[in-house]
């Protein structure tokens, strides 16, 4: 049984997609959809670059969704998955897939999703860093370095890697605690410092057509499955001050019966956390035109 699952924030480099839309004429029409709706060239962007222009959280939340349903279209017709998932942004590109909403209302959204984000908290005020931790040692560590400041997991990435995420601050005091990384990201995603994002983000989706999903899709905040329109719609909502429950989420999966796990989008982020998350189950990607046979000799 194959699920796909999109990647989120991270995955951007100079160049994606453009192999795919170079060899899959419904690749290039997606890009070509994406430029329209947004009124400026997004595929030049990713195609080329700059890769400063692309990490502003504004650009880099549709260049990937733009990116993921390129791959998903060449897909589709190819392979069908019996699940599918997306690591936070990512969730909006599988939505699209499962047929929940339009690629078109998606990538203006994301747009405007990343640009609350990043206004939703002054710069230098919040910060995220990875942690070397296990979900259930990781309370303490948030306990002790809060201080009466706002600090909480991010994102359960991995068994073994906790994204927290807060007022910079407090997360500088869990990298004492703890060993981790400092995250170069604009701001402090998935807490509760997003809250004004997520009440602007809310009023844009309410006017929104959501559908039920033709594909069950298991959701960020929750790790459930979801298949109503508005559950997809709530769950998008849900997740801007949330954290995003990966490990859990490709655990259901495997309950589910699902053996190989097929990355659509760019990079192989996903694909190195499945590798922790369970090393028993298949992991292949499909962000660029040469990785199609992979995909497709797995599905036969």
């Amino acid at each position: 049984m194959i699920a796909f699952q999109f990647p989120g924030q991270g995955s951007q480099f100079a160049g994606m997609g453009q192999t795919l839309a170079a060899t899959f004429p419904e690749a290039r029409a997606i890009f070509d959809r994406a430029d329209t709706a947004l009124g400026f060239s997004l595929s030049a962007l990713c195609f080329e670059g700059p890769e400063d222009a692309l990490k502003l959280t504004e650009n880099t939340q549709p260049a990937i969704l733009t990116v993921s349903i390129a791959a998903w279209e060449v897909l589709k017709t190819r392979v069908k998955p019996a699940f599918v998932a997306g690591h936070s942004l990512g969730e909006y590109s599988a939505l699209v897939a499962a047929g929940a909403l339009s690629f078109e209302d998606a990538v203006r959204t994301v747009r405007k999703r990343g640009q609350y984000m990043q206004e939703a908290v002054p710069a230098g005020v919040g910060a995220m860093a990875a942690l070397r931790t296990s979900e259930d040692a990781v309370q303490p560590i948030l306990d002790q370095a809060a201080e009466g400041e706002v600090l909480t997991a991010a994102n359960f990435n991995a068994p073994d890697q906790v994204v927290i995420a807060g007022h910079a601050g407090a997360v500088d005091r869990a990298l004492k605690l703890a060993r981790g990384l400092k995250l170069q990201v604009s701001a402090p995603f998935h807490c509760p410092l997003m809250k004004p994002a997520q009440d602007r983000l809310a009023a844009d989706l309410a006017q929104i057509a959501f559908h039920d999903l033709a594909i069950p899709l298991v959701n960020n905040v929750r790790a459930e499955l979801v298949t109503t329109g508005d559950a997809a719609r709530q769950g998008l909502i849900d997740q801007v001050p949330n954290s995003v429950r990966w490990t859990a989420t490709v655990r259901l999966l495997a309950e589910q019966g699902v053996t190989t796990f097929v990355e659509v989008g760019p990079k192989t982020v996903l694909s190195g956390l499945l590798k922790k998350i369970d090393a028993t189950r298949t992991g292949l990607k499909f962000g660029e035109a040469a990785d199609l046979e992979a995909v497709l000799e797995a599905a036969r």
